[in-house]
């Protein structure tokens, strides 16, 4: 098995195994805050992923200093756009899970998703 290119890009190695360390706490915890916490982990290494490949050695950000218009001296926006806005995003979202699981939790005083469930068929729902 060849590690080469994986010793090469370690950054992008520690992004997919953060990917892998939040999607495996999504599916396993039961835990409501255990799941928020590992789909904000998936988005975190979401954007370590994305700013790594609108990164390039030795340019700066697109921001004109000194008259220099070069295309070639700055980095790609677009990556560095995509990232801000999905941080936006995932903030919105956390923020309204998080909303959603103290009216859960002050509705069944728990937060493991099996007893929620058990309650709501309970509950004829």
């Amino acid at each position: 098995m060849n590690f080469g290119n994986i010793l090469v890009n370690y950054e992008e190695a520690v992004a997919m195994i953060l990917f892998g360390i939040g999607f495996s706490n999504l599916l396993m915890q039961k835990n409501l805050i255990k799941k928020i916490v590992g789909m904000n982990i998936m988005d975190t290494s979401m954007y370590l992923f994305l700013a790594l490949k609108g990164y390039i050695a030795g340019r700066k950000a697109p921001i004109v200093v000194n008259g220099v218009q070069s295309m070639e001296a700055y980095i790609n926006p677009i990556p560095s756009g995509l990232v801000l806005t999905g941080i936006v995003v995932s903030v919105s979202v956390t923020a309204l899970m998080l909303s959603l699981t103290i009216r859960l939790y002050n509705r069944y005083h728990t937060l493991d998703l099996d007893e929620i469930s058990t309650m709501l068929k309970k509950e004829g729902l």
